[in-house]
């Protein structure tokens, strides 16, 4: 083996523990969500960012649509993977859709096969790169809108959730 080489035997984290460790970032993005007063989760934007409602949802679709894929290799619509209401007007549905996406989550990561992870495929029809990269950037992605979120609250004179209480 060349000296550069990874090898896919050595395991530096199991999915159980990055599974745990998503839903640790997701608890924390949920009480974000939660801190937003009703009216300024849908209204509130600075410098041309997005309201925190469309962030939140941009992160459901991409869990429900992410791990769907992940695990079947089918890279559909959030609409085609989910029943009930994928455009909620409230804080209160856009949680419950929230908890049905981590529900969904963990009902399919069970489903991925361990050889699964190192598969290049073509998350969301384009990005073609390994499976566990694309799961990467979707951990980065959430990360980087709570970041956003975070702005957005301190603007508001509310106090976010420490960004290190992930439990």
């Amino acid at each position: 083996m060349q000296a550069n080489a990874i090898s896919t035997a050595t395991v530096i984290v199991t999915p159980e523990q990055l599974l745990a460790h998503w839903q640790g970032h997701r608890g924390l993005t949920r009480r974000v969500i939660e801190a937003f007063p009703e009216d300024k989760l849908f209204t509130y934007s600075i410098g041309g960012m997005r309201p925190f409602s469309d962030l939140a949802m941009e992160l459901i679709t991409l869990t429900f649509i992410g791990i769907y894929g992940t695990a079947t290799g089918e890279w559909k619509e959030l609409k085609d993977l989910y029943t009930g209401d994928t455009q909620p007007k409230t804080k209160e549905g856009i949680l419950e859709l929230w908890d049905a996406a981590t529900i969904y989550l963990n009902e399919y990561w069970r489903q991925i096969e361990s050889d699964r992870w190192q598969e290049v495929d073509a998350a969301l029809g384009q990005y073609e790169q390994p499976v566990y990269s694309s799961t990467l950037y979707w951990l980065d992605n959430e990360n980087h809108h709570r970041g956003q979120g975070y702005v957005y609250l301190r603007s508001l004179g509310i106090e976010p959730p420490f960004f290190w209480d992930r439990g």
